[in-house]
């Protein structure tokens, strides 16, 4: 079984290095000096049991890594996009592409049994694209739940976190996913096949849409956003109305709204994804967190004014700092052309 991870930053870096450890026959697609290090020293893994040095095949193109069974995708989402040419190359007829991104992911509405069935989402997936290069029926859901980063090229540190849920998008429980788990029980991670993958999607992203951009507005850390009474108020409002868009969607959520909120404040004092990247002056995760909702909000007919006006200021606030990618630019054109 081949397995390639593309775009081995972080979490892929760890996932990968996990899965070679285990005997696994994993490639690196990665570029620039992380690369370089990893091609000359090996993959330097440290985590709390202590560190680790493994040497699968590393490469800078999909070209080099030719056709495989698995491919991992843990890039950002905003990325996507762009490398979907790339990941495509590495794509044969029994190929499975795992998407390990957060978010609403581009194949959402894939085979669900209602009016949106193979609806594109536009803010992930400007004129459906992705839909077309990656088709829906190769993918297989995964919900990303470590913590990881890359201090230096060729050495990715575990934060916390080593489980990677599993679940084919009709909810069925099939073998590429269960071969698929094995191997990463195998590798010493947590990989359950969920029949109900959308609902855990949206656990994770139900936090994800209010922490990550009202930390981004406001430079605080999770602690501070979930604690403080105003700013636990914003986020409650946005998880309100957002959880109301998620079950007209059919979403079951598992855990209360305010048990959510308790959880994320349990993790202390962290910089949120989208505050790291702002204050790094990279892309952030806009719209696969928080504008997708707002345009699901849009497809289900309901009003999102709190998930509006944030993603508004969100919006401008990365447009000022140079975060803003040309795919948001796009899809939020899209979005504005489409809206009733």
């Amino acid at each position: 079984m081949r397995i390639a991870i593309f775009g081995a930053g972080a979490i892929g870096g760890f996932l990968g290095a996990k899965l070679a450890a285990a005997g696994a026959d994993v490639t690196f697609i990665a570029r620039g000096p992380h690369l370089a290090a990893m091609q000359k020293n090996g993959v330097i893994l440290r985590t709390a049991e202590g560190e680790t040095t493994t040497h699968p095949r590393c490469v800078g193109s999909a070209a080099e890594a030719g056709h495989q069974d698995y491919v991992f995708v843990t890039l950002k989402a905003h990325s996507l996009p762009a490398a979907a040419p790339d990941i495509a190359r590495m794509m044969g007829p029994a190929s499975t592409l795992v998407t390990g991104i957060n978010g609403i992911p581009y194949w959402y509405f894939y085979g669900v049994d209602s009016p949106n069935r193979d609806r594109p989402i536009q803010s992930v997936d400007p004129g459906g694209q992705l839909w077309t290069l990656l088709p829906p029926s190769q993918t297989l859901g995964c919900v990303v739940y470590p913590a990881a980063e890359v201090p230096e090229p060729g050495i990715i540190e575990h934060t916390y976190g080593d489980r990677f849920s599993l679940g084919e998008p009709d909810g069925t429980r099939s073998e590429r996913a269960e071969t698929l788990s094995r191997a990463l029980i195998a590798a010493g991670l947590k990989a359950p096949v969920r029949p109900r993958i959308r609902d855990e999607i949206w656990v994770k992203l139900w936090g994800n849409l209010c922490f990550n951009p009202l930390s981004a507005l406001t430079g605080a850390t999770l602690d501070i956003i979930t604690t403080r009474p105003d700013l636990r108020a914003i986020c409650r409002a946005m998880m309100t109305e957002a959880q109301t868009v998620a079950e007209a969607l059919g979403t079951k959520f598992a855990i209360s709204l305010e048990k959510r909120i308790d959880g994320a404040a349990e993790v202390g004092a962290h910089k949120t994804s989208m505050l790291q990247d702002l204050e790094r002056g990279r892309p952030m995760e806009i719209d696969a967190l928080l504008g997708a909702v707002v345009e699901l909000g849009t497809v289900t007919g309901h009003i999102m004014p709190n998930c509006e006006t944030v993603l508004a200021l969100i919006r401008e606030r990365a447009r000022q700092s140079g975060c803003y990618s040309a795919l948001e630019v796009q899809s939020r054109s899209v979005m504005v052309q489409t809206r009733p």
